[in-house]
């Protein structure tokens, strides 16, 4: 029962990091589209295009894309997709449209550069806590592993590709591609290799610290013998 316990404790810090994490990435990628004119994400660019030229929001074609690959790549690999991957899928989509909702624009130049390099990391942040409990990989990560895994490529190979072509993409549909894409697509995941591990030892720390104040609480209390 004590084991049962302590594996539940651990399941809700890691969903709770997953949440949180997911929460943060959506303020992320809201704050970069505060200031578009310098360029979004490679995905964002395709989500912005198909919200320009069809309508709904920008968090609806990210769910939409996000169901578009979940689905084709479970009828490839004949597998349903982890639960954390359909809620990274759905919750990002929401987050933005809040976030895009709740957040002002920016006005001056120097606001808007911060703005943007500070969405960038809290992207970067997002996405280290949210991968950090290893509940799920999102839609686009799980297409990139899906083709690295049946081709063969290097990782690094495959992710640039699938982010130029969803750029051109999104930017044939009209969506705001500038130097802001570029650094987006060159440093993030540098960024995030420093805030995944970060993330990581902060689960741990919690995990560990959850243990040792549930075991000083079970232990059981001394009588003094000397009365």
């Amino acid at each position: 029962m004590h084991s049962n316990q302590k594996k539940k404790q651990e399941n809700l810090l890691r969903w709770g990091f997953f949440c949180i994490g997911l929460v943060i990435l959506g303020l992320g990628i809201a704050m970069t589209m505060q200031v578009k004119d310098f360029g979004i994400g490679p995905w964002d660019v395709f989500h912005y295009g198909l919200f320009l030229q069809l309508g709904l929001t920008v968090g609806t074609w990210s769910i939409i894309a996000g169901f578009v690959i979940v689905f084709f790549s479970s009828v490839v690999q004949k597998r349903w997709p982890q639960i954390g991957t359909i809620l990274n899928m759905v919750f990002i989509g929401v987050f933005i449209d809040f976030f895009n909702w709740l957040l002002p624009a920016p006005q001056t130049l120097f606001m808007q550069l911060l703005i943007f390099i500070s969405g960038t990391f809290v992207i970067a942040l997002g996405i280290g806590i949210y991968v950090a409990p290893e509940i799920g990989a999102g839609p686009r990560d799980s297409l990139m592993l899906l083709i690295t895994k049946s081709t063969g490529w290097k990782v690094s190979t495959v992710r640039n590709g699938i982010e130029i072509t969803v750029a051109v993409l999104g930017f044939a549909l009209g969506g705001p591609v500038g130097v802001g894409t570029v650094f987006i697509a060159l440093f993030l995941g540098t960024f995030v290799g420093h805030t995944l591990p970060y993330a990581k030892e902060w689960l741990q720390f919690l995990i560990m610290k959850g243990e040792m104040y549930e075991d000083i609480y079970e232990r059981p209390l001394r009588t003094n013998h000397n009365d």
